[in-house]
């Protein structure tokens, strides 16, 4: 699929790995919504972009729909293109200090990693599905972020983990499903990124965490993820499944 022309719909636009694949995608030539939570941020992103910012809690399908409903009216067309980056990482042990459950812990990190690009995605192919297939024969493609942590998930991470591996799970299925309306679904299971969460441990800690990337030895560039994204439009047979994009790590177990 050519990017050029084409509307891209980026949940968690306003920052990190979304922020980075709405600045390619626009840099190529896309109509780009920064659809993000937080609304400030994702306006400065929109205007220095050209795109447009739209605020949107994707754990609930109103809001979600609305979205999808602003991109078109103000991008002139339903997306073709769809990536989910919104999501939290939330740790906790099952059972912690003194026998405290995290029942919600994981109940809110399911809802918004794994529900919420349920949702986007539901909302993204019933709109591809209204398109015109367009010179490749493709009417869309839906990307979602799963993790590492989907295969080598550390303690704590049980609620993370569990979120990322359904979305990796997700990914065939759904794209046997959409493969009629000749639509794609991949997904990005990203090692260890330079993020804003990242960004926030201390310099030691960071430095601990990227010694054990093989190579390149450094924590990944959001702009590497972009270019992932703009890799997997770009070739139409990278179908049904998930890539990890790591430098090799595997995560230790603490």
């Amino acid at each position: 699929m050519n990017v050029s022309g084409n509307v891209a719909l980026v949940t968690g636009g306003a920052s990190g790995l979304g922020e980075a694949t709405c600045r390619r995608l626009a840099s190529l030539g896309a109509k780009v919504a920064v659809v993000d939570n937080n609304i400030t941020p994702a306006e400065q992103v929109a205007n220095e972009i050209g795109g447009e910012a739209i605020q949107c809690d994707v754990t609930d399908q109103a809001s979600v729909a609305a979205a999808f409903s602003s991109a078109e009216k103000a991008l002139g067309h339903a997306p073709r293109i769809v990536v989910s980056c919104a999501g939290i990482g939330h740790a906790a042990r099952i059972v912690g200090r003194e026998g405290k459950l995290s029942i919600d812990l994981f109940e809110q990190v399911l809802r918004v990693n794994l529900f919420g690009s349920y949702n986007v995605m539901s909302y993204g192919a019933q709109g591809m599905m209204t398109q015109e297939p367009d010179a490749s024969g493709e009417r869309g493609i839906v990307i979602n972020t799963s993790s590492v942590a989907w295969q080598d998930g550390q303690l704590g991470q049980s609620a993370y983990a569990a979120s990322k591996g359904a979305i990796a799970s997700l990914c065939l299925p759904a794209a046997r499903e959409f493969s009629q309306s000749a639509i794609r679904v991949m997904a990005i299971a990203p090692g260890l990124f330079r993020t804003p969460m990242m960004e926030g441990l201390p310099e030691d800690v960071t430095t601990k965490i990227a010694a054990n990337v093989p190579f390149p030895a450094r924590l990944g560039e959001a702009e590497e993820f972009a270019l992932m994204i703009e890799q997997i439009i770009a070739n139409p047979y990278l179908n049904g499944t998930t890539i990890r994009l790591d430098g090799a790590v595997r995560l230790p177990p603490r």
